[in-house]
């Protein structure tokens, strides 16, 4: 019996990606009984992604990620999910709010008539969830995140915002009027889940489905950065809502990927908070309230004495021979950072397990731990001066953790030789860079 309820939920597991699943099997009474589909997904996930990796060496030769690249599209996904730690998700707990206080009908949860109800109705929120996320700059600051990969592949569906679900939840209130919580929590997974396989570029064309679905040829121009993409295909797991209103667009030229003005760094913490600090100095150009507000609630792109959502003038012009931005680095720094990656990745796993059995100060303490691991192989990839200062302490920190027994093991000895060979190793940065400094300064003078 163990072993079929097993079995039974690699299987759920599995088809929650694609959408497969009958309203009968995932139908709940309780928002408590409802499953982490989330959480049953994320071993094929990486089944998924070394799959994609493999097909892509063997179809055209090259790795169809980097390192550097996919790292930090994981990590942003690791970060996205530290609030989960301390609450329960906004959209669910506003949800069960507003339901509770607010609800106009109940319909029956176990009615498949609900279940479709609640798949279209999620969808269709979140098509204006992410138009609106594009249309109004305090929202795309959250947003910029996912879009901020230079790659397309299915590592960069994980590349998710820490700050988005804290309005996110604002735009699926209108369901929490008519359709049970259960129901909702359910699709709220699924739409996002279904959003993970449509990340790659291995599946070019899916005929007739083309037409009803979002797939990877749509979702590929929603990530260009060439002036037919931006702000075209919103759609989750549907596309006719963008055929609808007028926001889709076809695959046509090369799509060239990223942010308009690429910010070329894989600094998590930069990555995920950088906007809003543009978006205050920009602001603080302005010397009218109006046009300082204005400058938070208008597109990304506006100015003054433009229209609302601005305009594409000022972008870099798209040529289509742009090459994805990729540091040099040595093989040795490469793989110093990807054991400690997987390492950190085994720590935030244990922290995610066992959440419910620490203390808040644990759990506060082993987030900041991650956070600080996270950042300090950011500086590494980018090769800053500051970053053998960083590493250093967070290797203080990490054999700390591990004598105080505070988190599980991962091969202690590594800590000193890890300590000695990432010193040594951008210590020798360090010099290089005073040295260029000094050269500059002689030429100056």
């Amino acid at each position: 019996m163990a072993g079929g309820v097993e079995l039974g939920s690699v299987s759920t597991g599995f088809r929650s990606i694609f959408f497969m699943l009958t309203p009968n099997e995932s139908s709940f009474e309780k928002v408590e009984d409802v499953p982490q589909y989330v959480e049953q997904a994320t071993p094929f996930f990486i089944v998924l992604m070394v799959l994609e990796l493999v097909v892509g060496v063997l179809k055209t030769g090259a790795p169809v990620v980097t390192i550097s690249d996919g790292l930090t599209s994981v990590s942003a996904g690791m970060i996205s999910r530290l609030p989960t730690l301390l609450m329960r998700s906004c959209e669910l707990s506003a949800y069960l709010y507003v339901w509770n206080h607010y609800h106009l009908v109940e319909l029956p949860w176990d009615s498949a008539w609900t279940w479709w109800l609640t798949f279209l109705g999620v969808d269709f929120c979140y098509y204006w969830l992410h138009r609106f996320a594009h249309e109004v700059a305090i929202l795309w600051a959250a947003h910029q995140v996912h879009h901020s990969s230079e790659y397309y592949n299915l590592s960069t569906a994980l590349r998710q915002s820490l700050t988005q679900q804290l309005t996110s939840w604002l735009f699926y209130m209108p369901l929490a009027l008519v359709l049970p919580p259960s129901v909702f929590a359910v699709h709220i997974q699924l739409n996002l889940l279904y959003q993970f396989w449509i990340h790659t570029e291995l599946i070019r064309d899916l005929g007739p489905l083309e037409w009803i679905f979002n797939t990877p040829k749509h979702h590929r121009v929603h990530h260009g950065r060439n002036l037919y993409c931006i702000d075209k295909n919103y759609g989750g797991i549907l596309i006719i809502w963008d055929r609808l209103f007028g926001t889709f667009a076809s695959e046509t030229d090369k799509v060239i990927y990223g942010l308009v003005f690429p910010i070329r760094t894989f600094e998590i913490l930069y990555v995920q908070l950088h906007y809003y600090l543009y978006l205050w100095k920009k602001s603080k150009t302005y010397k009218t309230i109006i046009h300082k507000l204005a400058t938070f609630s208008n597109g990304p792109s506006w100015r003054p004495g433009k229209p609302r959502l601005g305009d594409h003038v000022n972008n870099p012009k798209v040529t289509g021979k742009e090459v994805p931005h990729d540091p040099s680095w040595s093989m040795p720094l490469q793989v110093y950072v990807v054991v400690h990656f997987l390492l950190v990745l085994g720590t935030y796993h244990e922290l995610i397990e066992n959440k419910t059995m620490l203390s808040q100060l644990t759990l506060l303490g082993m987030t900041c731990y991650v956070l600080l691991t996270l950042t300090s192989l950011g500086f590494i990839i980018d090769q800053r001066p500051r970053a053998a200062v960083l590493e250093m302490l967070r290797c203080v920190v990490m054999v700390t953790l591990h004598r105080y027994s505070c988190i599980k093991p991962f091969l202690p000895l590594l800590a000193v030789p890890t300590e000695a060979f990432v010193s040594l190793s951008l210590l020798y940065w360090a010099l290089q860079s005073c040295s260029q400094l000094l050269s500059i300064k002689k030429k100056a003078a």
